[in-house]
C-alpha cells in the first residue's frame, strides 16, 4: 500500500458537497477576522508574556513578539494560497494530504491535536484560575480543592497548604463551549465576535491608562546579558522567548479550517488570516512595551498574573478586575476557536476513512460534527480538570510550528507539481517566502529545548501506531486505487 498516495485536487475541490456531509456557509470576511483574533489573543498575550520577559528575554520580549510575528507572517501568507486553492475544511491536514501524501497528511492531522486540544486544556486552566481570582474581588471563594488539579497545590489565607482534587472551573468552560459548538457555527460566531469586542477594549484600555505610568528605567538594559545558559536572557533568550511567546499567535491558522464554512473563501480566508494576524501583532508589540515599561522585567519570574501585577501599580482598583474580567473573556474565545478547529480537522480525516465514521456525522438540524465536538468535551475536559498543563504551551508551540513548517513546503511542491492550478491568492517571492518561513519556525522550534522534542516525538509515535494500525487499512484514497 502506498504510504505517500496524495489525494487528487479535483476530488478534494468536490469534497462536502454530499448532502450527509454537507457544513452551512455562513461566515464572512468580518467573522474570519474575528474568529482569527478571538483565537490569537488570549492565554499567550495575557500570561506567557511576562514568563518570556522575566525567564528570557527581559524588555526585548517586544523582539520576540516581532520574531514570531515574522514567522506567522511567512506561514500566513503560505497557508492563504493553500486555504483559497483548497477551500475544505481540514488546515494543514487537507493541504498535506493534496501535496505530499496520505503519511505526512496523517503525521500532520495528529500534530495539530497538540495545537488543538491540548492547547484548549491548557487555556482552560488559566480561564479557571483568572475566574476564581475574579470571584474572589467579588467575595466569593470558591473551594481549592476543587478548582486546582490533582497535581497542583494552593496556600490559603491562614497559610495552610492544600492539594486538589479536579479542576471544576476548567471542566466546565469546555462542556459550554463544546455545547455551544453543537448548536451551530453561526452561534458560535456570533458569540465569539462579542467576545473579541470586549477583550480588544481591554487591551487597549491596558495601553491606554499604563503607558503613563512606565517608568524608562525598566528599559535598561534592554537586552539583559546572557547568563551563561542557553536561553537565559542575551540572543539566545530573545529566541527562547520567541518560540514561547508563539503560542501567543496560535489561532490564525484556525480561520483555515472554517474554510468550507465560508461564504467566499477564495477572497474571505487570506483577509481573515492576514488581518487577524496583522491586528493581532501591532496589539502584542505595544502591549509588553507598555508592560514591561511599568513593571521591571525582574518582578515577573514566576508570576502567573503579570498583568493583575502591573495593574496593582495605577490607582485605579477598578481597573484590575476590568482587565481580569477581559482576560476572562480571551480565554473564553480562544477555547472557542481552538474547539472549533479540532473538530473540523477530525471531521476531515474521518471523512477519509483515517479515523471512525461518528468524527464525520453532521446532525441533520444543526449542521456540526457533533459527535466529534461531543467527544472532544469528554476528552478536553479529563486534562483540564485532572492534568497540570504548566508545561504543555510549549508543547502546542511545538506542535504548531511544525504545521507551519509543512504548509510552506506544501506551497513548494503545489508550484512545482500543478503550477497551473487557479490561485486566487499567491504567495509572494516563492521560492524566498516559504523557505523563510521554514527557517524561522524551525529556529523557533530548536530553541524549544530537548524536554519539549521528545514530548513531540512521543506524541507523533502514538500517532504511528494508531495509523499503521487502523487507519492506512481503512483509508478511502488508498482502497479505491
Amino acid at each position: 500500500m502506498d504510504l505517500f498516495v496524495k489525494k487528487p485536487m479535483a476530488q478534494v475541490m468536490t469534497e462536502g458537497d454530499g448532502e450527509e456531509h454537507q457544513l452551512k456557509r455562513t461566515l464572512g470576511a468580518g467573522s474570519l477576522v474575528a474568529l482569527g483574533i478571538g483565537a490569537i489573543i488570549g492565554a499567550g498575550l495575557f500570561s506567557l508574556t511576562g514568563i518570556a520577559a522575566g525567564e528570557h528575554a527581559g524588555p526585548a520580549v517586544v523582539i520576540s513578539f516581532i520574531i514570531a510575528a515574522v514567522g506567522c507572517a511567512f506561514a500566513g501568507m503560505c497557508y492563504s494560497e493553500l486555504a483559497t486553492m483548497i477551500p475544505i475544511a481540514g488546515s494543514a491536514y487537507t493541504y498535506a494530504y493534496a501535496t505530499l501524501g496520505e503519511l505526512m497528511a496523517w503525521i500532520i492531522g495528529w500534530d495539530l491535536v497538540l495545537e488543538y486540544a491540548v492547547g484548549a486544556a491548557a487555556v482552560s486552566v488559566s480561564w479557571s484560575r483568572y475566574v476564581v481570582s475574579f470571584l474572589a474581588d467579588l467575595g466569593i471563594h470558591l473551594p481549592a480543592r476543587f478548582t486546582l488539579c490533582p497535581f497542583d497545590t494552593a496556600t490559603l489565607a491562614d497559610g495552610t497548604h492544600v492539594s486538589g482534587l479536579i479542576n471544576l472551573p476548567a471542566i466546565f468552560v469546555i462542556s459550554i463551549i463544546s455545547l455551544l459548538l453543537m448548536r451551530g457555527i453561526r452561534e458560535s460566531a456570533r458569540v465569539n465576535e462579542v467576545i473579541v469586542i470586549i477583550k480588544v477594549a481591554v487591551v487597549l484600555v491596558f495601553i491606554s491608562v499604563g503607558v503613563f505610568f512606565i517608568k524608562w528605567a525598566n528599559y535598561t538594559p534592554f537586552i539583559p546579558p546572557n547568563t551563561g545558559t542557553f536561553g537565559e536572557f542575551g540572543l539566545s533568550g530573545i529566541m527562547r522567548a520567541a518560540g514561547v511567546i508563539f503560542f501567543a499567535y496560535i489561532g490564525f491558522d484556525t480561520v483555515s479550517t472554517a474554510a468550507q464554512e465560508a461564504k467566499n473563501p477564495q477572497r474571505d480566508i487570506p483577509i481573515g488570516i492576514i488581518g487577524s494576524l496583522a491586528v493581532c501583532t501591532v496589539l502584542y508589540v505595544v502591549f509588553a512595551f507598555v508592560m514591561t515599561g511599568m513593571l521591571n522585567y525582574q518582578l515577573m519570574r514566576g508570576d502567573a498574573a503579570p498583568v493583575a501585577t502591573a495593574i496593582n501599580l495605577t490607582p485605579f482598583p477598578w481597573l484590575q478586575k476590568l482587565i481580569k474580567l477581559g482576560i476572562i473573556s480571551g480565554f473564553t474565545s480562544v477555547i472557542l476557536v481552538l474547539l472549533l478547529g479540532q473538530s473540523r480537522v477530525f471531521y476531515s480525516m474521518s471523512r477519509d476513512g483515517l479515523l471512525p465514521k461518528l468524527f464525520s456525522d453532521i446532525h441533520p438540524r444543526w449542521h456540526t460534527p457533533w459527535r466529534s465536538n461531543l467527544l472532544f468535551m469528554v476528552f478536553v475536559s479529563l486534562f483540564s480538570g485532572f492534568v497540570p498543563i504548566s508545561k504543555l504551551g510549549h508543547m502546542t508551540s511545538i506542535g504548531t510550528l511544525f504545521a507551519f513548517i509543512i504548509v510552506c513546503a506544501g506551497v513548494m511542491v503545489l508550484r512545482r507539481l500543478q503550477p497551473n492550478t487557479p490561485r486566487p491568492y499567491r504567495t509572494p517571492g516563492v521560492p524566498a517566502v516559504p523557505v523563510l518561513g521554514i527557517v524561522v519556525c524551525f529556529a523557533m522550534m530548536f530553541s524549544l529545548g530537548v524536554e519539549t522534542w521528545l514530548r513531540l516525538v512521543v506524541w507523533l509515535g502514538l500517532g504511528l501506531i494508531v495509523y499503521f494500525s487502523y487507519s492506512r487499512f481503512h483509508s478511502k484514497i488508498a482502497h479505491s486505487r
